[in-house]
């Protein structure tokens, strides 16, 4: 059984000047000698968590957190409406990773990511199949039109039709669009309100659960809530910016790159369905599925995900 560590300190941090005005935070903790891993966090917007460090061994791997353009500590943050979305696209986050890497001197790299963190490692190791040693994927996700529109557009509203009528109350357009309105609007009480029913629908979606937190998104401070519900809505927009079917088309690049997809078969937010399919075409990944777990997980799927962490560490 593999244990959670105890936080480790941050042993060096810093901003990535990315050259277009954009400020990404970045941190390392653990053995400056580890192998390198690194923590794609969730969202889109969501910032580093806090507890997934836990799951690394200080003594054996090198952890390097980053917060995504526009959330956490980066700058300019979301919830300034000042701050330029147009550069806050899935091509900006992957030229992020990729100059991160380099600067930090990482030939190679762990990568662990959930939810939309798991789309953007996908996409980042397809491209970068060479720069990447392993990859430990929790609820899988590939943010295409499909999963927008389970998770945002009435697919998954049928199992919660009060809460997405508050959610879509009055909208008679698109609603991912008319939140990308909302969440731009001059006034900063149309955009908190937004921003406080889009994470109320994120919330509902996760209410059922088993193993659920109670408001995990809606608990945010208010700049983080306003920062995580412009990113997600912006990128919800555009599908994620990938085409239909590219990350399934892509997968052949990650033959040799060794993977493992941990999914919870209760998962209304992303459905196992992407996960299998997936896997499907990623020649050798491991894909396991835990019946009694949704998105946030179950005490096996959790310990599931530490030993994969663990045995990693070898490699």
């Amino acid at each position: 059984m593999s244990a959670t560590h105890s936080s480790s300190e941050v042993r060096d941090s810093g901003m990535l000047e990315t050259g277009d005005g954009n400020r990404v935070y970045w941190e390392e903790r653990g053995n400056p000698d580890g192998k390198p891993a690194v923590i794609v966090h969730g969202g889109p917007g969501g910032g580093s968590p806090s507890g997934t460090p836990k799951l690394f061994d200080p003594e054996r791997y090198r952890i390097i957190l980053f917060d995504q353009r526009g959330c956490g500590r980066s700058t300019p943050h979301a919830s300034d409406l000042a701050t330029d979305m147009s550069l806050n696209t899935t091509e900006h986050l992957l030229r992020d990773m990729e100059q991160l890497r380099a600067q930090l001197g990482v030939e190679q790299w762990l990568l662990f990511g959930g939810s939309w963190g798991s789309a953007l490692s996908v996409a980042y190791a397809e491209r970068h199949p060479e720069r990447v040693s392993e990859m430990i994927l929790p609820a899988f996700w590939l943010m295409g039109r499909a999963e927008v529109d389970w998770l945002y557009r009435g697919g998954v509203a049928r199992l919660f039709p009060e809460e997405w009528e508050r959610f879509s109350n009055g909208i008679s357009e698109d609603v991912v669009a008319a939140y990308v309105k909302l969440l731009n609007d001059p006034d900063v009480q149309v955009r908190s309100r937004a921003a406080l029913n889009w994470s109320a629908w994120e919330d509902a979606v996760l209410s059922l659960e088993p193993h659920g937190k109670p408001a995990p998104f809606s608990n945010r401070a208010s700049a983080d809530l306003l920062a995580f519900a412009r990113i997600c809505a912006h990128y919800a927009a555009n599908d994620g910016w990938f085409e239909d079917g590219a990350l399934l088309r892509g997968a052949a690049n990650l033959a040799g790159v060794p993977g493992v997809i941990v999914h919870g078969r209760l998962d209304l937010s992303c459905p196992f369905d992407a996960a299998w399919r997936f896997a499907q075409v990623w020649p050798g990944v491991e894909l396991v599925a835990f019946a009694d777990a949704g998105h946030k997980g179950s005490p096996a799927m959790h310990e599931y995900v530490r030993n994969a962490v663990a045995r990693f560490a070898e490699s």
